[in-house]
């Protein structure tokens, strides 16, 4: 359905260090920065930016928006949140744990991205 994922980034290299620890962790490749400094992360099923607002404003996270990412385990989304919090992440929301809700049940975690973004990994359980 995506073709990409653009968020603003206060500071792209601290939001890079974040994205390359916490996608690391899920088995993605570092972001590359391309000549206007921003960071792409290239996959099969689409891509993740990071750039400076274009405006020149301040970044500012989405009241009510969350990116989340597929994990595929619960001790990938354990790592990811881990790495996120090592590497300029915040908690938000309950900690790393099982979720029900909609007839689902989802092993997920929380952060807030150095730019205060709200991102989360998630595994559906059977």
């Amino acid at each position: 359905m995506f073709s990409h994922i653009m968020l603003g980034a206060n500071d792209v290299a601290a939001s890079k260090a974040f994205y390359d620890a916490t996608l690391g962790a899920l088995g993605y490749k570092p972001g590359v920065m391309d000549e206007k400094g921003r960071c792409f992360y290239m996959t099969e099923t689409g891509v993740f930016a990071l750039t400076s607002p274009i405006n020149g404003e301040p970044a500012c996270h989405g009241n009510g928006s969350t990116i989340g990412f597929s994990a595929k385990d619960p001790d990938m989304v354990d790592a990811w949140h881990k790495a996120g919090l090592a590497n300029g992440g915040t908690e938000c929301e309950d900690p790393p744990g099982i979720r029900e809700g909609a007839g689902r049940k989802l092993y997920l975690a929380y952060l807030r991205d150095p730019s205060g973004n709200k991102v989360c990994a998630l595994k559906p359980i059977k």
